[in-house]
């Protein structure tokens, strides 16, 4: 096994020879891949250090590392094996021949919407290399505005201190088109340099002094609080804006250039691109975004700017609410860039932003999930899933970063999507309500129904300062975070196996660790004193009720041991003793009398806990989930109460064959460490409600 984490990933994804580039976003290792087929995900999934493994259309794969990935970024890159591969990451093509090229374009062009991952991927990559000095940047404006709220400082603009603090985080957002516009020529392989030039054109003073021309005509545009102004270029008339902090102009700017540049370059001789292409470019491209780009990029920036505002002014409850419940659905998909564009425009355009004060009631049931993890974590001595839920809890806090909570937790295990976007949207009905009771005044006067902020700022603790009506603000993320911290607390984010598979290696490393604690149990006495308290404490008194001492068969068929039904977590035991049974029958009835614990929606698994506190799963199938409940027809529901014998989910298992997966049911007592012996009946043939499992108490 590879000693290092780096060259355990580079293992898992194939060896060095399929990576044909490699780079890094804020949480994520971003590879392109020559097989895509070739990558064990399920190693990556399961390596300690990686958070998650993300499939991309074509030939594309994520790794999701979290804060540390540029040290593991790096520490790739400098492993002897991949000195080949940063040659062909760096050239873009290496070795490949004609032929490679052609099939890797080829299953780039495969899928449906592997454009639209193309042109997200477009709009992530000309941000994420800037996500930190943004996050400095709102960090510092967090701490001026609280310092100005505690009158540690006075809000005199007219100072030279002040002037001086202003101007630190100033530069970031009004130079942000030319930092854009160099990430976005960078992607779209044109010479990031030559994309920053042609933006920074639009920016000189030369430029942004035509506004005062006496030849210029201007415009007051009484929506935005703006000015349009035109002015005569040679005899033609050219639309000039403020393009500090503008994004939409050098997204469009830079694809312009990129047809621009690799046009040249196919038409000018080699040995004088390096004068030539720029020369052109400047002349043309820049031409262009002064006349026509620069004028389409701001219209289409006012123009959605003011349709989100329009929506906020007159329908605030469904704006508030729409937006932390879509939200926890765009971020895995990258899609919540073009929102984050907008938040910057309507900064630029309107003077405030209304989007990020609802985006922060997202961020923060999403914590609030985190936290109700790690609670839980703890609790149940779970080591691994502590140290992923601390770390994406403390970037959550303080930077305002979802993707480890995202990747680390949240879509390992869907349960916890319905406890969060409770969180969310209840977070979004308190931001709605108290953001219409207590409107905000902008530094125009102009009154605005929701939380606005003048600044773009990661929403974490450190930035409630920058908004307006802080306690608003405040209140509404407190109560997502919370909403989803105790819904998590309450009703787990784990289905009854992934909880005992966790409890058992939780019950195996504490015996590892405690042999001698281990020898004492082992004595008859203290078997059953533990026995009993455990009882106790998570059961209902066997007094209460009968005692369980068998499990019935949940369906006819060929009863085997869980070694031989070829699943390894079965047969480990970690989710208890049990047997497997190959069914000749459709019908899948209870087992044992009690309540249905859990009910999969895809209706391949069952829990039930006796009166005694016995706990029973019924699991139909092996890997049957991905069949997404097509041939099962589920007839009970979760916490309902069913007696032995009573159907469960009637089952087409010849579709279940057709499909590829095992019939095989599987049978386990979940809590069998809690009991004295639960002893297998194998080999035999039985129908449904014949007794296979013995239970002594």
């Amino acid at each position: 096994m590879a000693d290092s984490l780096a060259s355990q990933i580079i293992t898992a994804i194939g060896g060095p020879e399929n990576v044909r580039s490699l780079t890094h976003c804020a949480t994520r290792l971003r590879f392109e891949l020559a097989d895509a087929s070739k990558v064990d995900q399920n190693a990556l999934e399961h390596m300690k250090g990686v958070l998650g493994a993300v499939p991309q259309s074509g030939d594309r794969f994520q790794v999701v590392i979290g804060g540390g990935v540029a040290t593991v970024y790096e520490n790739i890159m400098h492993l002897p094996e991949m000195a080949n591969a940063g040659a062909a990451s760096a050239s873009g093509e290496g070795q490949k021949s004609n032929a490679d090229v052609k099939a890797e374009a080829r299953s780039k062009a495969r899928g449906k919407v592997a454009w639209l991952d193309s042109f997200f991927e477009y709009l992530a990559d000309s941000f994420r290399p800037i996500l930190g000095v943004l996050l400095g940047a709102s960090i510092i404006i967090a701490l001026v505005n609280l310092l100005i709220s505690l009158n540690v400082i006075p809000n005199d603009e007219a100072s030279a201190g002040w002037v001086f603090v202003k101007a630190i985080w100033k530069g970031v957002f009004y130079f942000l088109p030319i930092m854009v516009a160099y990430n976005a020529s960078k992607k779209l392989k044109v010479d990031p340099w030559l994309g920053g030039a042609i933006m920074a054109i639009l920016m000189t003073p030369q430029f942004t002094s035509l506004i005062d021309a006496k030849t210029t005509t201007c415009v007051e545009n009484a929506a935005l609080g703006t000015k349009s102004c035109t002015a005569n270029i040679f005899g033609i008339p050219m639309a000039l804006s403020d393009y500090s902090g503008n994004v939409f102009v050098p997204l469009l700017m830079a694809a312009v250039l990129a047809l621009v540049y690799h046009g040249l370059k196919k038409i000018i001789p080699e040995s004088v691109q390096l004068v030539f292409v720029p020369f052109f470019c400047m002349i043309i491209v820049g031409a262009l975004t002064a006349f026509i780009i620069g004028p389409i990029g701001v219209w289409v920036g006012n123009g959605l700017g003011v349709g989100l505002a329009w929506m906020n002014t007159h329908a605030p409850f469904i704006f508030a609410i729409i937006i932390p419940l879509l939200y926890p659905f765009l971020v895995p998909l990258g899609l919540h860039w073009p929102l984050n564009a907008l938040m910057l425009m309507n900064i630029q355009t309107l003077g405030y932003d209304f989007i990020q004060g609802p985006m922060g009631v997202w961020n923060f049931a999403c914590f609030g999930a985190t936290a109700g993890v790690l609670f839980i974590a703890v609790r149940d001595k779970d080591k691994d899933m502590r140290q992923t839920a601390l770390g994406a809890l403390a970037a959550g806090l303080l930077g305002g970063v979802s993707e480890p909570s995202l990747y680390g937790i949240h879509l390992r295990y869907k349960l916890v999507y319905k406890r969060m976007l409770v969180g969310c949207g209840l977070g979004g009905v308190v931001i709605a309500v108290l953001g219409w009771l207590f409107p905000s005044v902008t530094a125009a006067g102009q009154t605005v129904h929701g939380v606005t902020t003048t600044a773009f700022a990661f929403t974490s603790l450190l930035t409630i300062p920058v908004f307006d009506q802080m306690w608003v603000y405040a209140v509404s993320i407190a109560v997502s975070f919370l909403t989803s911290f105790f819904l998590i607390i309450t009703f787990d984010y784990r289905t009854p196996e992934q909880k005992a598979e966790v409890l058992a290696r939780a019950a195996a490393d504490q015996k590892a660790a405690a042999p001698a604690v281990e020898a004492k149990e082992a004595a008859p006495a203290a078997t059953t004193a533990t026995a009993t308290a455990t009882a106790t404490k998570t059961e209902v008194p066997a007094a209460a009720a009968a005692a369980t001492t068998v499990v019935n068969a949940p369906v006819a068929g060929h009863v085997i041991a869980l070694d031989e039904t070829g699943d390894p977590v079965f047969a480990s035991r970690a989710l208890g003793e049990g047997v497997g049974i190959q069914p000749t029958d459709s019908e899948v009835v209870a087992p044992v009398s009690g309540v249905l614990q859990t009910v999969a929606e895809t209706g391949h698994a069952f829990g039930i806990k006796t009166d005694d506190g016995v706990e029973v799963l019924v699991h139909v199938g092996i890997d049957t989930v991905k069949m997404n409940g097509e041939g099962f027809a589920v007839k009970v529901k979760a916490d309902e109460r069913v007696n032995a014998g009573d159907p469960l989910v009637s089952v087409d298992f010849a579709k279940v064959k057709d499909a590829g997966y095992s019939t095989t049911t599987l049978m386990t007592v979940l809590n069998t460490a809690a009991l004295t012996s639960v002893t297998p009946k194998t080999g035999i043939d039985v129908k449904a409600g014949d007794e296979v499992i013995d239970i002594q108490r």
